[in-house]
């Protein structure tokens, strides 16, 4: 297999990378203060509906969108719901926070083409994918976090982000190795970086305090047994829809690429491989509500 040359960065500290690298990036940062808000009022367990109420009913492009998502078929609500109080009672604190979470990170994926392997276009279509698929799994699993579950895939891959701003020349190495060589994609990243998207995307959503099961995620959809048991549940739901996206191809698809999906994330779930698979086959029909919603 052809072998691309490629000039590493200095071996230096994982922590101090991810820092510098955060530190350095400018466009995606910081997110709307809008949505910094309401991430911090939702996670206060003293917030109430009528607090979060009060911050979004001054924002009407916010309460469109909201009223938009609770009338669609993605949350399947009986009835026209056009009162944003009644919508935000409807789903709940931590729904809405999820939405408008979503919704933030639509601007993040502009960066268009890169090079020939890498689209940043692609990488948002991946990444709706693997939230639609996250959200279809859980469903089928136990239904009791599907929106979390979406909102976790929909930003798995946002390091990547972090590597298009920061390491934009090292990551056209990157993406132009994995397209040829065998070998893991975090592996490759580690080689020429000195650390991966997930410790980079850990690092953002820390930095925008996001709750730590998407920490997590960000961190560890690769490798979610590596976590303590009591919290990779969702890290490990990612991890299976991730390769089930990678597999169909859909979007920007190099991150699994030989990378085989850990048996024992299955186990971990009680999934059956053949019944994921299988509702993967609706994933196409499923993607066309979501990405109405965020394109």
């Amino acid at each position: 297999m052809t072998q691309l040359a490629t000039a590493p960065l200095p071996v230096k500290d994982p922590a101090k990378i991810v820092a510098q690298a955060i530190a350095n990036i400018t466009q995606i940062a910081t997110l709307p203060e809008i949505t910094l808000k309401i991430i911090e009022l939702v996670e206060n367990p003293r917030s109430t509906a009528q607090d979060l109420h009060k911050v979004i009913a001054n924002d009407p492009a916010l309460v469109a969108l909201i009223l938009k998502v609770v009338n669609s078929a993605f949350y399947g609500l009986p009835g026209q719901i056009g009162n944003i109080n009644r919508a935000i009672v409807l789903l709940g604190l931590n729904a809405v926070k999820n939405i408008v979470i979503a919704a933030s990170l639509t601007k993040l994926f502009r960066g268009g083409k890169l090079c020939p392997h890498f689209d940043a276009k692609e990488l948002w279509t991946h990444s709706i994918a693997v939230g639609v698929m996250s959200k279809m799994l859980v469903a089928k699993i136990n239904n009791t976090l599907p929106d979390e579950a979406f909102l976790a895939g929909l930003i798995h891959d946002i390091g990547i982000l972090v590597e298009l701003q920061a390491f934009r020349e090292p990551l056209i190495q990157i993406v132009e190795r994995a397209a040829l060589e065998e070998g893991r994609y975090i592996d490759i990243e580690t080689s020429i970086l000195g650390v991966d998207h997930q410790a980079l995307g850990a690092g953002l959503t820390t930095k925008w305090k996001f709750p730590r099961s998407f920490q997590y995620v960000t961190g560890h959809h690769h490798n979610p047994m590596a976590l303590p048991q009591d919290c990779r549940w969702l890290s490990c739901v990612v991890h299976v829809a991730d390769h089930l996206v990678c597999s169909a191809g859909v979007g920007y698809a190099l991150t699994c690429k030989s990378e085989p999906l850990d048996p024992a994330v299955l186990q971990e779930l009680e999934l059956n491989l053949e019944d994921a698979q299988t509702l993967a086959a609706g994933l196409p029909e499923a993607m066309k509500e979501a990405e109405s919603l965020l394109n």
